[in-house]
């Protein structure tokens, strides 16, 4: 118990910090304490412990100084004398989770200090998340509740779609495979024949903007609030550089991070690559398809010589192995690096990216089977699942660690151009 106690004062002490309005500072700094103390007014016991627990950590942290050569962290970390709690999202943001400082760490738990960067940090951006998406109440439901939250959102995609074709005479034929020239269309894998076309486009249109809106709105706010300013073309190109390649993923000196244990390994960074190309490539592929139909006159099924099949091929199998690789490897990371709050909500998002890729590469096989329309149902369901979800899930953690970066950059930038 006295050590509970003795681990609490430190962050407790800055934390509460925060909330106070100083009123010999200046107004640019009292707006800040303000702005920190109205956010802290309104969080619950268990987001005000995160954050404390992350804060004591920075503090021992940038008073140790071990880690410093691991990651872009503990420099970006070093340049900090206070933290506020945008200091916290930027820092946790820019954290790649590669877990080396919690296996390198004399302060680590079991000692009393509890200093866990990389699950301590995973709560935070998990937090972080939330606090700057828009819709923020969608975010709490897929977070409090994020496999039925999914399965009811699935189903309800995949009603819609049924409802949509019993509506289309032709689409309704072939989806009951009953003889006749639309069915053997159908058969042969025309998705129109199935599902009529300005349902099917309209709700992926609806979809699809609310979706790049909501991650726009996120992103210019996590940007604004950790002070990102315009970066230098170079310093963009290099974050671009670090993001794709995944720099920070690969342990120090690229030898494999400490993930899921302290033995080193490249197989998350691997994973990693599989899914975000693979998602990539499914992504050009389905662009390619609309551009060929609508400007080249060439429509669906393509052959597998073909651009769009190629992609959407290549992409799928990448992205069925790098989903059931990161699945593998979380089940199997050890529990003190990982948020154990906010692994529902990714084991559910590494599901459906898996199921939206395997049920894709069905798809490419089934065109003369009577389940072609149920398959077609799931597998656009699953699709549009993903992008609804996508603006309150860790599929942002791509995108807010590219603004974390570009931040981390800029600073190095022009600490070198002084």
């Amino acid at each position: 118990m006295q050590s509970q106690v003795f681990n609490k004062v430190i962050g407790t002490s800055a934390f509460e910090k925060l909330s106070k309005n100083d009123a010999s500072q200046t107004s640019q700094v009292s707006d800040t304490n303000q702005a920190d103390k109205d956010t802290i007014s309104k969080m619950c016991a268990k987001t005000q412990e995160a954050y404390t627990d992350a804060l004591q950590s920075c503090i021992i942290c940038n008073s140790c100084r071990y880690c410093e050569g691991l990651c872009a962290v503990f420099p970006a970390m070093e340049k900090k004398r206070e933290f506020n709690l945008q200091d916290i999202d930027y820092l946790a943001n820019l954290c790649h989770q590669c877990s080396e400082c919690f296996y390198d760490c004399q302060y680590a738990p079991p000692h009393e200090f509890n200093v866990s960067i990389p699950q301590q940090f995973a709560t935070i951006r998990q937090e972080s998340y939330k606090k700057y998406a828009f819709l923020r109440p969608l975010s709490v439901a897929f977070e409090k509740n994020a496999l039925i939250s999914s399965v009811v959102l699935l189903v309800l995609l995949f009603l819609g779609f049924c409802l949509a074709s019993a509506f289309e005479p032709s689409a309704s034929v072939a989806a009951s495979s009953i003889g006749g020239e639309v069915a053997s269309v159908a058969k042969k894998g025309d998705f129109f024949a199935v599902i009529p076309y300005g349902y099917m486009v309209g709700i992926f249109m609806i979809v699809g903007c609310f979706s790049f809106v909501a991650l726009a709105i996120g992103f210019v706010r996590f940007g604004k609030a950790i002070g990102l300013k315009l970066p230098p073309l170079e310093v963009i190109a290099q974050s671009l550089k670090d993001t794709l390649s995944l720099r920070y993923l690969g342990g120090h000196k690229s030898e494999g991070c400490t993930y899921p244990n302290a033995l080193r390994s490249n197989a998350r960074r691997i994973y990693h690559h599989l899914t975000a190309y693979g998602f990539l490539f499914c992504f050009i592929a389905t662009n390619l398809g609309a551009i060929w139909m609508h400007f080249l006159g060439l429509n669906a099924p393509y052959d597998i010589t073909q651009a769009p099949k190629i992609f959407g091929l290549v992409g799928g199998i990448m992205l069925c192995v790098g989903t059931l690789g990161l699945l593998f490897i979380k089940l199997e990371a050890d529990d003190e690096i990982k948020d154990s709050q906010s692994v529902g909500m990714d084991y559910v998002l590494i599901v459906i990216l898996f199921l939206s890729s395997f049920s894709g590469l069905c798809l490419m096989v089934s065109k003369q089977s009577l389940l072609l329309a149920y398959m077609l149902y799931f597998h656009l369901s699953t699709v549009l699942a993903f992008f609804v979800m996508m603006p309150y899930s860790k599929f942002v953690h791509i995108f807010y660690r590219f603004i974390a970066l570009l931040k981390y950059n800029t600073d190095e930038y022009e600490m070198e151009h002084k």
